[in-house]
C-alpha cells in the first residue's frame, strides 16, 4: 500500500498545483486587473498622481507585477556600498520634468533607465503637477508584469511561513534569540503555562498553553493562503477562515511591563511592528516594553470554519446513523410500505430544489418558533438546528437510496445463493455478508463527507445567514477578490485528495480482497 499512496499522492500534488495555475490563468490573466478596485474606497478617493502610485502598489501586493520605484533603486545602491546617504539625498529630487533634473540626478535616472529597461521593465515618470490647490511632485517608477509561472512558483513557495529571529528590523544582533519559560507573564508569572517566546522573530509567543482547546498553540508555522483586499481586507485566506468571530471577551491580563487590566487584548498573539512603541504614545508605553504591540482581541464565538464544520459534521453523522439504517430497512423490506413511503421521500428530495426545500424548512421552522437566522451577537443553541436538518436531510435520502441499491444488487450476487444453499438464515445472509459488502462503496464518501464540512455549505449558510466558510469563495468572486478566489480554491483541491486518498484507506480496510500493491497499481 505504501508505494500506491505515494504515487496516489505525488498525483494529487501535481493535480493541485494544476487547478491552481488554471484558476490563476483565470483571475489574474483573463480579467480586467481594475475589478479589484471595485470595493477599494481608498482607491476612489484618490486622483491624479496619487491614484497612479497607489495602483501600481496594491498590483504588485496582490502579485500581478514587480514595482520599483526610483527612490528604492537609489536605497539598493546605499545598501551595495555603490552610493552614499549624501549622493543620495541629492540624486533622488526629481525636477519638475526630465530637463529640469540636477546634474547628478540625470545621472543616476539615466542608470536606472538602462538597469530596469534592460531586464524588460517599463519606465515611467509622471512629471509635477502645480496648479491650484492641485500639487504634486515628480515621480519615477518601474514595473513588469510577472508571468504566470512566476506567480505560481511564488505562491507555492510562500505556502508555509516558519517564523526566525531575523524577521524584524531595527533589533541588534545581540538581542535576537528564542526564551522559554515555565510561567507565562501574560498570567502574571504566578500560574504554570509553560511558553516559548521570540526577540526578533514576527511573533513574540511561539508556542504556548492555556485552558482553551486544543490548549496547545502555536505561531512559529504559518499558512499564507494569500491578503484579502475586499472580503476581509488586508487579512490572509487561512486567517479569515480561522480566526474567532462574536463580541468581546475581557479577562485579567498583565502587559510586559506588569500593568494589570482587565482586557480582550490577546497578547498571545502580539506581533511585532518597527516603531510601533514609540508611535503608540503613552497608552502604549504604560503596557508594551518593546515593538511587539500588536494584538488581535479574544472573541466569544466560533471561526468560519469552527462554525461549517460543526454543522456539517453533525448533520453527516445524523445522517449516517439514519440514512444507513433506513436503506437496509427498504432493501429488506423491499416494494413493502416502509420501502414506499422512503421511495418517496428519496424522489421528493431528489426532484425539489435545494434552495426551495431549504426556504421550505426555514418557514415551516420560523412558524413553530425556531431561530431563522444565526446570532453572533445573541447566541442560542436552537439556531444550529434548521441548518444543521436542512443539510441533513439530503444526505440521508442519498445515503438510503444507495444503500438500498446496493444491499439489492447484493442479494442476487453468486455468494448470497451460496450461503442460503449452505444453510444460513435470511438474517445471517444479511448481517454477515449482504450488508458488510454493500457498505464498502458507501464508506469511500466518509473521509469527503467529514472533509467536506469544512467548506460549508453556500446555499444553506447563505440562507440562514452562519457565518461560516460556505459563502466565502462566492463573496470573493462577487468582489473580484483574486487572492481570497486562488486561495480557497486550494483550500477545497488539498481537501478533495486528502478525501480520496483516506476513502481508498477505508476500503482497503473494509475489504480485504483491495490491495494496492497487486501489479498494475
Amino acid at each position: 500500500m505504501g508505494k500506491y499512496l505515494i504515487k496516489r499522492l505525488i498525483h494529487g500534488i501535481i493535480s493541485i498545483i494544476i487547478v491552481v495555475f488554471l484558476v490563476m490563468l483565470l483571475v489574474y490573466s483573463l480579467m480586467d486587473r481594475q475589478l479589484i478596485f471595485a470595493q477599494d474606497s481608498n482607491y476612489t478617493h484618490l486622483s491624479g498622481t496619487s491614484r497612479t502610485l497607489y495602483m501600481y502598489q496594491q498590483w504588485e501586493r496582490y502579485g500581478y507585477l514587480d514595482y520599483v520605484p526610483y527612490s528604492d533603486y537609489l536605497d539598493i545602491l546605499v545598501a551595495e556600498g555603490e552610493l552614499d546617504e549624501e549622493t543620495r539625498a541629492d540624486a533622488v529630487r526629481l525636477g519638475n520634468t526630465q530637463a529640469n533634473d540636477s546634474e547628478i540626478t540625470a545621472e543616476y535616472v539615466a542608470k536606472f533607465n538602462d538597469y530596469y529597461g534592460s531586464q524588460g521593465y517599463t519606465i515611467e515618470r509622471i512629471d509635477a503637477i502645480s496648479s491650484g490647490s492641485t500639487r504634486s511632485a515628480s515621480q519615477l517608477f518601474a514595473h513588469k508584469d510577472l508571468n504566470i509561472f512566476s506567480r505560481l512558483w511564488n505562491y507555492i513557495t510562500g505556502l508555509i511561513q516558519i517564523d526566525n529571529i531575523h524577521y524584524a528590523s531595527g533589533i541588534p544582533d545581540e538581542e535576537r534569540g528564542l526564551s522559554f519559560t515555565w510561567y507565562d507573564p501574560v498570567y502574571g508569572g504566578d500560574t504554570f503555562s509553560p511558553a516559548i517566546m521570540g526577540n526578533g522573530t514576527q511573533h513574540k509567543y511561539l508556542l504556548y498553553f492555556d485552558d482553551q482547546f486544543p490548549f496547545v498553540h502555536q505561531n512559529l508555522v504559518t499558512i499564507q493562503l494569500g491578503a484579502s483586499y475586499s472580503v476581509n481586507r488586508n487579512v490572509d485566506v487561512w486567517n479569515t477562515m480561522t480566526d474567532e468571530q462574536g463580541n468581546l471577551v475581557s479577562s485579567p491580563v498583565t502587559y510586559p511591563t506588569g500593568y494589570e487590566a482587565t482586557t480582550a487584548d490577546d497578547l498571545h498573539s502580539a506581533t511585532y511592528s518597527a516603531g510601533s512603541l514609540e508611535a503608540g504614545g503613552e497608552y502604549t508605553a504604560l503596557r508594551f516594553t518593546d515593538d511587539y504591540t500588536v494584538v488581535t482581541t479574544n472573541l466569544d464565538g466560533m471561526s468560519r470554519m469552527g462554525y461549517s464544520f460543526i454543522i456539517g459534521i453533525i448533520s453527516v453523522i445524523i445522517a449516517y446513523c439514519l440514512g444507513i439504517p433506513l436503506g437496509i430497512v427498504m432493501a429488506r423490506r423491499k416494494d413493502g410500505l416502509i420501502d414506499k413511503i422512503g421511495t418517496i421521500y428519496i424522489i421528493f428530495i431528489m426532484a425539489v430544489p435545494s434552495l426551495a426545500y431549504i426556504f421550505m424548512f426555514q418557514t415551516i421552522g420560523g412558524a413553530i418558533g425556531l431561530p431563522t437566522i444565526f446570532s453572533l451577537t445573541d447566541p442560542t443553541t436552537l439556531m444550529w438546528f434548521l441548518p444543521i436538518i436542512s443539510l441533513a436531510l439530503p444526505s440521508i435520502a442519498n445515503l438510503m437510496k444507495w444503500m438500498r441499491r446496493y444491499m439489492i444488487d447484493q442479494r442476487n450476487s453468486d455468494y448470497v445463493k451460496f450461503a442460503r444453499a449452505g444453510g444460513l438464515s435470511e438474517g445471517e445472509i444479511s448481517r454477515k455478508h449482504i450488508m458488510k459488502n454493500a457498505a464498502i462503496p458507501l464508506v469511500h464518501n466518509i473521509p469527503a463527507s467529514v472533509l467536506g464540512a469544512l467548506t460549508g455549505a453556500i446555499i444553506t449558510e447563505s440562507i440562514y445567514v452562519v457565518p461560516g466558510v460556505g459563502n466565502l469563495l462566492t463573496d470573493a468572486i462577487a468582489a473580484y477578490d483574486n487572492s481570497v478566489i486562488v486561495g480557497v480554491t486550494l483550500f477545497y483541491a488539498v481537501l478533495s485528495v486528502t478525501a480520496i486518498i483516506l476513502g481508498d484507506i477505508l476500503m482497503a480496510l473494509m475489504d480485504p480482497r483491495i490491495s494496492f500493491s497487486s501489479k498494475g497499481r
